[in-house]
Formats: C-alpha cells, structure tokens, sequence
C-alpha cells in the first residue's frame, strides 16, 4: 500500500512540537500517543499556512467523516487535547483518530486502530479549514 503524503503547517507544527515536548517532560497517560503524533509528524511536508491546500486537514479544522464499515457519517472537529469534548464532536490530536486525519486530504482513507482490529474512515467532506481564507467561520 502506498503511504499518501501528509501536509502540516509550519504553525501547527510548532504547537504540536511544543505539546509533544510537554507530554515527555511530565508523566501522561498521554506519551504513547504523543510519540505516535511525532512518528506522524516527522513524515509531513511542511508549508506555511497561506500555501496550504484547502482541502487539507490542519488543527482546528472541521469535517465529515465517513466509517468505511457502517457507513455511518459523523461531524469531527480537530483540537488540541485542552480543546476537546466529544459531546462538542472536538477530538483530540492526540486521540488515534485525531493522529490519524492531520494532515490528509478529503477523499482520503484513514486506518487507525481499535480493540479488535483497525478501523477505516474516509475524510468525505471539509466543513472549515482556520488555513483557507475563502471558507467562512461560520460553515
């Protein structure tokens, strides 16, 4: 299987170092996963936040995703972990899933893992990107 290219602006990627520093300086129920985001984040290309494509996942965007399996769509906004509240659909960078969309692309397909297996999702739909001045706040 080809590994798809993954894009990250330089902005998030000063914050995500930044929090993933944090995690290894102070014991966390958290350090696996932020080694995980680091493993992510050494791969991506990195661009400046004006030539990000705006179609691309970066921190504090808004989308929907589609469960290959059930084919169940749901909302999903990526936060960093202080931001988080999944009664709000704000998940965590650090959650599996949250590691697993920085970065790509909508029509992509993720994989990340469950108990019991991995789980497939497909980034069908950008609702806003922070990056991308010609998406409203609002939509």
């Amino acid at each position: 299987m080809k590994i798809k290219n993954l894009y990250i602006t330089k902005d998030d990627l000063h914050r995500l170092n930044d929090l993933i520093n944090s995690e290894r300086v102070l014991p966390s129920r958290d350090a696996d996963r932020a080694e995980a985001l680091q493993r992510e984040i050494e791969r991506a290309r990195v661009v400046s936040a004006a030539k990000i494509d705006p179609d691309v996942v970066t921190m504090n965007s808004r989308v929907i995703l589609e469960d290959l399996d059930t084919r169940q769509e749901f909302p999903f906004e990526l936060v960093y972990p202080d931001q988080a509240d999944l009664d709000a659909d704000k998940v965590s960078v650090l959650a599996p899933v949250g590691t697993a969309i920085l970065g790509y692309r909508v029509g992509d397909t993720v994989r990340h893992d469950v108990p019991g297996g991995q789980r497939k999702l497909v980034i069908k739909k950008m609702l806003y990107q922070p990056d991308d001045s010609a998406c409203p706040a609002g939509s």
